[in-house]
């Protein structure tokens, strides 16, 4: 990405420039221990956010402890060795914060954001919870019954249950294509000790990359995650590398059915596509964008503008270290299923063959651009922005670079992309009134 250094090859307690402008100043610094701190200053506005961002995700998770990240996550707010969980709750609330979590596939983010002058509280509140988190044995208990009620709540929300649905269809076998919730039964059978052997073993700071975005600057931040560390910040480890790596699937993709008595029928069709780390990535945001991203898409255009079988329609893109996926999701009648399963694929079979219109990757293109643009305007997006993108990549892009790289997209590499993945076996889910595959419709 860069010809600077990167983050897991910086000297220990060096600090570097990854940009400066008028708009904003972005350094990293790497600390004792391999904590890597990227911030950026963002003059003219009053907030400030701040996250941890722990290279640890579902995909990291041996089967009989599948779903410890996304548990972890819960558990950590439940009290640490000076503070209870009502006092975390307390203190965020009485500066009009938010204080919150989430995990991922590979990796799991705890973040604050705040009035610029409560930047102290929230770096401190977030490093006590990532850091110090007690893992009692009450709270674990109190906490499987939580998530275990956020699975039943993900098993009656259709959409969510039908992409976790289509990851196993696309990912028989292997970690990436398993819920990132877990199962009821892994969450039942989860001890205590493997939960906090998962913690301990997995939450170190060669793994970690805090974040800060917002009306600070780097100084401020590094003597503030100083003062919050504290012993912590010693030792020479190195930060980790990025994740690289082919992932290796040991089926093809197949089509997966949850009956359940839905009013619509909920379909999601998908290929395996390209990893982060493919330089063709700028190329699969425009052919995403131009196919189904918008009320100009393809898709948009011709399952509801042109037909009207569906009320939604659009595609997304899911890219991780050594894999990814392009998906289809609409919701219709189900009696419809079938023509709408044979529309989508005639879109796909047709840009497969012709590619796009220069008018179709030229909004692709704006749509980008504007989203980009546009997020700038909230420092949570930015500090997500960086602190992603160091832990991924190790690197940084300025917003200049990557409008400059979706700029020189052209439909010609569209084309050629297009062809080679949407070619590639479908993989389908559906969640609806069927009693099994064999009632499906033939075009799906």
């Amino acid at each position: 990405m860069s010809s600077r250094v990167r983050g897991h090859e910086q000297k220990p307690g060096s600090t570097v420039t990854l940009e400066r402008s008028a708009d904003a100043e972005v350094k990293r610094t790497l600390l004792p221990g391999g904590l890597r701190v990227v911030t950026e200053q963002v003059p003219g506005v009053r907030s400030a956010s701040v996250g941890i961002w722990v290279g640890v995700g579902s995909r990291d998770e041996p089967l009989p402890v599948a779903g410890a990240a996304h548990y972890l996550e819960h558990l950590l707010f439940k009290g640490t060795a000076k503070r209870s969980a009502a006092a975390i709750a307390e203190e965020i609330d009485a500066v009009g914060g938010e204080l919150n979590a989430f995990t991922a596939k590979e990796h799991t983010c705890y973040y604050a954001h705040v009035l610029d002058e409560d930047l102290p509280l929230a770096i401190d509140l977030v490093s006590d919870v990532v850091f110090d988190a007690l893992c009692a044995e009450p709270d674990v208990e109190t906490e499987r019954g939580v998530v275990l009620e956020e699975i039943a709540m993900r098993d009656d929300d259709p959409e969510d249950l039908l992409h976790d649905a289509f990851c196993e269809a696309l990912m028989p076998g292997h970690a990436l294509g398993r819920p990132v919730l877990g199962t009821e039964e892994s969450i039942t059978g989860m001890s205590r000790t493997a939960l906090n052997g998962f913690y301990r073993r997995r939450y170190t700071l060669p793994r970690m990359v805090l974040a800060v975005a917002g009306n600070t600057t780097h100084r401020q931040v590094l003597s503030l995650v100083r003062k919050a560390l504290g012993d912590r910040l010693a030792g020479e480890r190195a930060p980790l590398a990025p994740r690289v790596g082919r992932a290796r699937f040991a089926t093809a993709p197949s089509l997966a059915l949850h009956t359940d008595d839905t009013e619509q029928a909920h379909m999601m069709l998908g290929v395996r596509a390209l990893d982060r780390h493919d330089e063709r990535r700028f190329t699969l945001s425009v052919l995403n964008a131009a196919l189904g991203g918008g009320m100009s898409s393809r898709l948009f255009q011709e399952v509801r503008e042109r037909r009207g079988l569906a009320y939604q329609v659009y595609s997304s893109v899911a890219s991780y270290a050594d894999a990814g996926h392009l998906s289809i999701y609409t919701g219709c009648q189900p009696d419809r299923l079938g023509e709408v399963a044979g529309v989508v694929r005639e879109v796909l079979a047709d840009v497969a063959r012709d590619g796009l219109t220069d008018a179709e990757v030229a909004r692709g293109k704006g749509q980008l651009r504007g989203g980009l643009v546009l997020g700038l305007e909230d420092t949570s997006s930015r500090m997500s922005r960086i602190g992603k993108g160091e832990l991924a990549y190790a690197d940084y892009l300025t917003v200049e670079q990557t409008l400059d790289r979706i700029a020189a997209v052209t439909a010609e590499d569209v084309a050629l992309l297009a062809k080679e993945l949407l070619n590639r076996p479908l993989a389908g889910a559906v969640v609806g009134p069927y009693e099994s595959t064999e009632d499906l419709p033939v075009r799906l």
